[in-house]
C-alpha cells in the first residue's frame, strides 16, 4: 500500500492574482484576464501580471541587492514559495526538498544580456549565472533557508507536473518527508513571442476570448501566453491541513513524429491518464483539467486521448488557458490550483463557450493533465481531502 502524499498548502502568483480567495472569486467570473499588450514592436494578447503583483516584484527586488540581478521567473517563485511555505507551516527547523522548474527559464534576461552581446561584443559579469536553470530552486532554497536537495528542471510545458512526480517520488522513498514544487515563467518577450508567431500557433483572434482552448470547432490556432508561478508543499502521509491527496500519478513520452505536436490520438495521454488512475474505474473520476493549449492539434489530439480511455463515461472537462493564457512550465501547476479550488468549493468551474455540462454528483476525483513539445505528458489524480 503506498504511502498517502498530501497537499498541505498551494499559492500562485498569477494574472489572477496571489490570494486564494480572490483568485476563486475570478474563476467564477466568465471573463478573461487576457489583453492586448506591447510585447517588443508588437501588440498582442497575453495574461500579464496585475499592477499590484507587479509592485511586489519591485519591492523584491529592491529589498537586497543580491536580488537586483535575478529574472523575473526567479523572483516569480520566491514570492509563490515564501507563501506556500507560511501557509503550510514549515519552518526553519524543517528539512524539505525543493524541485521548481521552468520551460524557459530566464528569457528576458537572456535576450537582455544577448543583445547586449551583439552591440557590444561584450556581456555582463553575472549573464551567466543569473541565466542558469538552475537558478530558480537555488535562490529559492537561499531565500527561504532551506537546507534540504535542490533540483531545478525544464521538461517544456509539462516541467511542474514533473515536478510534481520527483516530489512524490522522493516521499515515497522515504528519503525526505516534505517536498516543495512548482514552476515559474515570465516569458512575454519579444522573442518568445516571436517563436509561437514562427510555429502559427499564437492567436490572432480579436474576439472576446482570443485563447478558443477546447473549442474543437476553431478554425484556427488561438494559443495565447501567459505568465507566473505556482508551489505546492507535499507531505508524506495524511494531514489535517491537507487540501487534496496525490491519489495517482502517470507518465508518458510520444514517439517523435513531428518536433512539436503529440501523436493524433495522443498516446502518451492515454498512457499518463491509465497510470494516474490505476485500479480506479473510470467511473469515479468527476473531472479533468485539460492541457489544451489552444491550437487546433493540441486540443484534439488530447480529447481522442480522453474518448480512447473513457469512452461513454467521459467526465467533466475544463481547462484554465482561455482565462490566463499559457503559462509554459508553469501551466501545470496552476491547473492543479483550478483542481484543488473546485475540489474545496464543490463547483465545477467550466469553459464559457463550450457546451454546458451538468455536474452529475460531488466532486471528489480530478484528474490534471499536463504535455509539452515533444509529448512528454503528466497526468496527476487529485482526491478530496
Amino acid at each position: 500500500m503506498l504511502k498517502p502524499i498530501a497537499l498541505t498548502a498551494l499559492a500562485s502568483f498569477s494574472p489572477l492574482g496571489s490570494q486564494p480567495e480572490a483568485i476563486w472569486a475570478e474563476y467564477l467570473k466568465p471573463t478573461t484576464v487576457i489583453r492586448e499588450k506591447q510585447i517588443g514592436t508588437q501588440k498582442v494578447p497575453v495574461a500579464a501580471l496585475p499592477g499590484v503583483l507587479l509592485e511586489q516584484v519591485k519591492a523584491l527586488r529592491q529589498s537586497d541587492h543580491k536580488y537586483k540581478s535575478l529574472d523575473n521567473s526567479v523572483l516569480y517563485a520566491i514570492l509563490a514559495a515564501r507563501q506556500a511555505v507560511q501557509q503550510a507551516g514549515w519552518n526553519d527547523h524543517d528539512v524539505f526538498g525543493i524541485n521548481i522548474g521552468s520551460s524557459r527559464g530566464a528569457t528576458e534576461l537572456f535576450e537582455q544580456y544577448h543583445e547586449e552581446f551583439l552591440t557590444t561584443g561584450k556581456t555582463s559579469t553575472l549573464a551567466s549565472p543569473t541565466t542558469t536553470m538552475g537558478n530558480i530552486s537555488s535562490w529559492v532554497a537561499h531565500d527561504l533557508k532551506a537546507k534540504g536537495p535542490e533540483i531545478s528542471h525544464s521538461i517544456t510545458c509539462s516541467t511542474a507536473l514533473h515536478a510534481l512526480l520527483n516530489g512524490v517520488a522522493w516521499l515515497r522513498s522515504g528519503m525526505a518527508d516534505k517536498f516543495l514544487i512548482g514552476g515559474s515563467e515570465a516569458s512575454l518577450t519579444p522573442f518568445t513571442v516571436a517563436q509561437m508567431q514562427a510555429l502559427k500557433i499564437y492567436s490572432t483572434d480579436t474576439s472576446e476570448y482570443p485563447c478558443r482552448a477546447f473549442d474543437l470547432n476553431k478554425t484556427k490556432n488561438t494559443m495565447v501566453l501567459g505568465e507566473g508561478a505556482g508551489m505546492l508543499c507535499l507531505e508524506s502521509g495524511t494531514s489535517d491541513k491537507a487540501l487534496a491527496y496525490v491519489a495517482g500519478v502517470g507518465y508518458a513520452t510520444d514517439i517523435l513524429e513531428h518536433g512539436i505536436s503529440i501523436s493524433t490520438e495522443a498516446a502518451c495521454f492515454q498512457q499518463s491518464m491509465q497510470m494516474a488512475l490505476g485500479d480506479l474505474p473510470v467511473t469515479e473520476v468527476d473531472a479533468i483539467v485539460l492541457h489544451a493549449p489552444g491550437t487546433i492539434k493540441g486540443d484534439a489530439s488530447e480529447m481522442a486521448a480522453i474518448q480512447k480511455v473513457f469512452g461513454e463515461q467521459q467526465p467533466q472537462l475544463t481547462t484554465n488557458k482561455w482565462k490566463i493564457g499559457h503559462t509554459f512550465g508553469a501551466s501545470g501547476i496552476l491547473s492543479v490550483e483550478l483542481a484543488v479550488l473546485m475540489l474545496q468549493h464543490q463547483q465545477f468551474i467550466g469553459v464559457p463557450f463550450v457546451k454546458h455540462q451538468t455536474p452529475k454528483r460531488p466532486l471528489k476525483n480530478i484528474l490534471v493533465n499536463a504535455v509539452g513539445f515533444g509529448g512528454n505528458a503528466v497526468s496527476v489524480l487529485l482526491r478530496r481531502a
